[in-house]
């Protein structure tokens, strides 16, 4: 990876990602016609052979490639057998499909649009076994539900595991040169910058926490007041984006002064005040971003022929850029002036006054500060949404978390670093949403090199992967696995995280749980996350005390076919979308009742 001050990290020109890639892949490809059309033009007279027309010249040269495409294939695939015999493995089971894997392309791309998370991973490992290959437009892709493969990739072989440069080049009109999509020493300077910040004193001081859980709430009581039901993701998402630019800028974006949107059947819904609201403007591009960006993914290395003449991500980054921009040009003047003046300006220290210390180059900046505002709205934001679902369907939970919240800080206190880790049921049910409603519920690390993974029961044979090849895993099902996590995996019970099953099923195979992912590139953020979702809770937990979804006011709903099928599919009330992070499609809306103060 470059260097922070290189080139490289410089704004490239808008070329159009055709271009670029046919720029990239065409002269290799070409090779095979180029040799033969040569060959047969000038080698051929010279072996008094004769000269052919023009016309089979021409087709010969054409044919070639496809042809010089496939030994090369072959020769690939012949050399890796071989290689994964000599080691004693097994070659992964290649899922079956039409030429160019044309039918698998279809089924991911439906599954994102009106699919249930993984459906088609999980059709394909029931067939074929836990881990597969699929060979989708002629590219090898390696997909494992396995803990202990899993743990290879993230943890005992973690150097032989990357980004790599081709997901790079797909994430990076997004995430840039973000810490998400970097490996090496760039991935290093952002993981060095950013731990100072996570500390246990600084993810304890709840007053910022606090104060934007107040105005989140107290917009909700109005908005209930009137008789509306509220966008629950909505709202949270506004709280945790809000809470995150204040905690590492100690600024804010300030999402919530927009207000909160109405249901559509309502007369106010949309208005143009709140539609156009500067806040409205960045958060609608920061998602629309992250959607078209997880478009790309069933295309691979070819996603650039689908955007061929525009990159549809840019755009929405630019918008959030604008957003960016005079946050980041106030804080480099400030540094700018403490060198004039020699002087090292007094007070607290932010992540962002420490990023500008730390390199010139403004690209790595914002692209530093994207990919940590995501980490610190999505990922808590989707936790909160999936557990205000959970409440909803769970009544039982409600009250016996209200009994453990009002037993150790009442109904008014803000609660303290102590207060949360003394609240074991509170851990339990944020644990036991990550479990079945992960916010990453998949990823991907790309190898380097030729490798096995272990056997999974005595007599098996380790796996053969194959280097330079995309490895996806998914904790979403590997999180719902019964053989994993017994036969009650698919019921959402808090109480596995606090009963004989942890030390049945999670103790002795830690990585059957892996929401905050695990080794060198384990989240920084995991404490920080568990102190505002648990926080959050409890203020919601102190001011309401039941909770009802809304299917009135609820956009998107599952489809009907959807009650014929297996597991929580059958039973899902709302539609599960996928970005960069898990998310309900339309919203999650909800009407909560306020609880009466004793």
């Amino acid at each position: 990876m470059a260097r922070l001050d290189s080139p490289a990290c410089q704004t490239a020109m808008d070329i159009p990602p055709g271009l670029v890639y046919l720029t990239r892949a065409l002269p290799l490809a070409m090779l095979p016609c180029a040799v033969a059309y040569t060959f047969l033009t000038r080698i051929l007279p010279l072996l008094e052979i004769g000269t052919l027309p023009l016309w089979s010249r021409v087709l010969v040269a054409l044919v070639s490639q496809p042809a010089g495409s496939a030994l090369i294939h072959l020769y690939h695939e012949y050399r890796e057998a071989k290689d994964a015999t000599s080691r004693g493995a097994a070659m992964i089971p290649v899922v079956q499909d039409w030429p160019g894997g044309l039918n698998l392309i279809s089924k991911i791309r439906e599954s994102f649009k009106t699919g249930y998370p993984g459906d088609f991973l999980q059709d394909w490992c029931d067939q074929y076994g836990n881990t597969i290959m699929t060979k989708i437009l002629f590219i090898r892709e390696i997909t494992t539900l396995e803990p202990e493969h899993v743990k290879a990739i993230l943890a005992t072989e973690f150097d032989n595991y990357w980004k790599g440069p081709n997901d790079f080049r797909l994430g990076r009109s997004l995430l840039g040169f973000g810490v998400f999509n970097t490996d090496d020493e760039m991935w290093k300077f952002h993981r060095s910058l950013s731990r100072p910040f996570f500390s246990r004193e600084r993810i304890s001081d709840f007053e910022i926490f606090d104060r934007h859980a107040h105005e989140a709430l107290a917009r909700t009581k109005k908005r209930l007041a009137e008789g509306y039901p509220i966008d629950f993701q909505d709202m949270v998402s506004r709280f945790t984006l809000d809470s995150a630019s204040d905690f590492l800028f100690r600024r804010t974006v300030d999402s919530m002064s927009a207000g909160l949107p109405y249901p559509q059947s309502s007369p106010l819904a949309n208005s143009p005040s709140f539609f156009n609201h500067p806040s409205n403007t960045f958060v609608r591009s920061f998602v629309q971003s992250q959607i078209l960006t997880t478009e790309r993914v069933p295309f691979n290395t070819k996603w650039p022929l689908m955007e061929f003449w525009k990159d549809k991500v840019k755009p929405h980054r630019k918008i959030i850029d604008e957003h960016i921009e005079p946050i980041l040009n106030e804080e480099l003047e400030k540094k700018a002036k403490r060198r004039a003046d020699g002087k090292r300006e007094e007070g607290e220290e932010t992540f962002l006054s420490h990023l500008v210390e730390a390199t010139d180059n403004k690209e790595v900046i914002r692209d530093a500060i994207f990919n940590i505002i995501i980490a610190g709205r999505d990922t808590t934001a989707a936790t909160l949404t999936f557990g205000v679902y959970m409440l909803a369907e769970h009544p039982e939970i409600v009250e016996r978390l209200r009994n453990e919240i009002l037993s150790i800080v009442g109904n008014s206190k803000m609660p303290t670093y102590d207060d949360l880790r003394s609240m074991k049921y509170l851990r339990a049910f944020i644990n036991e949403i990550l479990r079945l409603y992960p916010p990453v519920p998949f990823d991907t690390r790309n190898s380097k090199n030729a490798t096995t993974w272990p056997p999974l029961k005595p007599g098996d044979k380790p796996l053969y992967v194959t280097p330079n090849t995309r490895c996806r895993y998914s904790v979403f099902l590997m999180h719902r696995r019964t053989d994993l996590w017994g036969p009650d995996a698919l019921k959402f019970d808090p109480d596995r995280f606090l009963d004989e099953r942890v030390r049945k099923y999670l103790t002795p195979n830690p990585f059957i749980f892996l929401p905050f992912n695990a080794g060198p590139r384990i989240c920084l953020g995991q404490q920080f996350a568990y102190n505002e979702a648990s926080f959050f809770l409890v203020r919601l937990l102190q001011n309401f005390c039941a909770f009802s979804l809304a299917p009135d006011a609820q956009p998107e709903k599952p489809l009907a076919s959807w009650k014929e099928c297996k597991g929580t599919k059958a039973t899902e009330k709302i539609m599960l979308g996928l970005s960069l992070t898990m998310y309900a499609k339309g919203g999650l809306w909800v009407r909560m009742a306020e609880a009466t103060v004793e």
